[in-house]
């Protein structure tokens, strides 16, 4: 059996726009559903929120997000962080450096002293990402 990893991020008020510049990063497909479409609200200030949303990429990732429902208490960008790895350096540059744009950088991406390429970053939506890409392995 196979276990997926699926970050889910949680947005006050914006998860459709959110979502839809993830989409614009990673490219996929992006299935949104809104509060009125589950009947999942009686407040018609939430109807039209977004209450699921998933992002597939062509090349397999899954990204989930929502919008907190006014009842709930919701704190931005404390709760979480979502982390993108792998050897494929273009692929990943090409993703921080989209991820980055009108964002903070914590930590630029350079080499790390583990011998990967690191760097922290938090968006314009206040998400923090984190980005690693694998180094040449030793030789023997």
């Amino acid at each position: 059996m196979t276990a997926l990893l699926n970050p889910y991020l949680s947005f006050r008020d914006n998860a459709k726009e959110a979502m839809e510049f993830y989409q614009s990063v990673f490219g996929g497909q992006l299935a949104l559903s809104t509060f009125r479409d589950y009947h999942a609200s009686e407040d018609e200030a939430e109807l039209e929120k977004i209450m699921h949303g998933m992002l597939t990429a062509d090349n397999g990732l899954v990204l989930m997000g929502a919008d907190t429902p006014n009842s709930m208490e919701y704190t931005r960008g404390t709760d979480h962080s979502v982390s993108l790895s792998g050897d494929d350096e273009e692929l990943l540059t090409g993703y921080w450096n989209k991820l980055s744009e009108g964002g903070t950088v914590a930590q630029p991406l350079a080499k790390a002293p583990w011998g990967d390429t690191f760097g922290m970053c938090t968006d314009k939506f206040g998400v923090p990402w984190l980005v690693n890409i694998s180094g040449a392995a030793p030789q023997a």
